[in-house]
């Protein structure tokens, strides 16, 4: 067991280890870092040791929460020294550990080493790290074309490239969509309700009503994901998801492929492909719903439809996220007494699926602060150029 003191500054042990990197076997392993970790502080006169653990997060992600907890005890100037296995724990996008290696640590003063690598920087001698942090981000590049290129060939074959299909069906162990008898019946039902003239907030607040479980909630019972379960509101449904569902060709015994692609390894989030993007194949599954009540649908939702009287898309729409729940932050519009006024605020707030707060920001106020970052960061980067090659 490590003993943690408060009298001495922290010396930090950091094991990472993603799902990529499970396949390379015990070497990479936690407890097997964890040993070398532990071993070489031990070795080396280290005292006041504290675990900071990724198990499970890209090298790409760095919004890891071990990883975060780190820097937030740096920041706090509570870290001296922080022991890594090696120097792709740290991360695998050169530019950023660059920027942790070579720029954060050396102000915060924190010593910062990379055993199997042989980086420590109280010896001055790192010429070679920069190189490191480049075969490790073009590993995970690689590593990412290849995925994309056996899912590219499995979708085009008719072959479903998700593990979980939509809400309404289950796949069986050879990839076969069958309908789930339990949810099956309230896709029909939401057919039903929009073809008797409701839309889909109201069919929202007449399944929660009914206090039927939310497709997270459905999954959250079967396989204990969290990813869209949300404690306290498990029978409280969103607009959105009836909206997904309302929209949704699956239904009608089709898989579409490609819906949604990433444009970079780098990003973890999704966008929506347009159409002419997405592979479709007829007659995959059995339907829930047959083609002509879908058509109807699509053309009844499209009449109730009201343009949008902005005809634009927010400047950070997509790649701005509530920090304490991580739901997509919505743009809205208000009118004050002098002008309107763009905001963003968060998702899960906005539709009362999880217990956050507003996290208001005008959209001004953004743009001011992420211009400001942008003239300091590339500012720094013109004179410290050497850094940077």
């Amino acid at each position: 067991m490590l003993r943690q003191t408060n009298q001495q500054p922290i010396t930090a042990l950091y094991p990472r280890l993603s799902h990529e990197d499970e396949l390379q076997g015990e070497s990479n392993s936690i407890s097997n870092q964890k040993r070398i970790l532990e071993t070489y502080a031990k070795q080396n006169g280290f005292s006041n040791l504290r675990w900071y653990t990724d198990d499970g997060y890209s090298g790409a992600n760095f919004q890891r929460p071990g990883f975060q907890a780190m820097l937030a005890d740096i920041e706090a100037g509570k870290v001296g020294t922080v022991i890594v296995k090696d120097m792709s724990r740290l991360g695998r996008n050169y530019l950023q550990v660059g920027m942790y290696t070579e720029m954060i640590f050396p102000q915060k003063g924190v010593r910062f080493i990379a055993i199997n690598d042989g980086v420590d920087s109280a010896q001055g001698d790192n010429d070679f790290a920069p190189l490191r942090n480049i075969f490790n981000e073009w590993l995970v590049r690689d590593t990412s074309k290849k995925i994309k290129a056996v899912k590219r060939s499995k979708g085009m074959n008719g072959k479903p490239i998700t593990s979980k299909p939509v809400y309404g069906y289950l796949m069986d162990e050879d990839e076969n969509f069958i309908i789930d008898e339990e949810a099956a019946p309230v896709v029909k039902q939401i057919y039903n309700l929009c073809l008797a003239g409701n839309g889909p907030t109201k069919i929202a607040r007449m399944l929660t009503e009914q206090q039927i479980p939310t497709p997270g909630t459905l999954e959250y019972r079967r396989t204990g994901s969290t990813r869209r379960y949300h404690p306290g509101y498990e029978c409280k449904w969103a607009t959105n998801t009836v909206v997904h569902i309302l929209e949704n060709r699956e239904y009608t015994g089709c898989l579409v492929n490609f819906k949604t692609e990433k444009l970079s390894y780098k990003v973890k989030h999704s966008v929506e492909n347009p159409p002419e993007k997405q592979v479709i194949f007829e007659n995959h599954h059995e339907p829930i719903i047959d083609t002509q009540t879908w058509e109807r649908v699509q053309e009844l939702r499209k009449q109730r439809k009201r343009p949008n009287r902005y005809d634009e898309v927010g400047l950070f729409s997509g790649i701005l996220f509530c920090a304490d729940c991580g739901s997509v932050m919505y743009q809205q519009r208000y009118q004050t007494d002098k002008r309107k006024q763009d905001c963003y605020i968060c998702g899960n707030y906005k539709k009362r699926t999880h217990d956050c707060t507003a996290h208001f920001i005008r959209t001004d106020l953004l743009t001011a602060g992420v211009l400001s970052n942008l003239r300091k960061v590339t500012s720094y980067a013109a004179k410290h150029e050497a850094r940077f090659m």
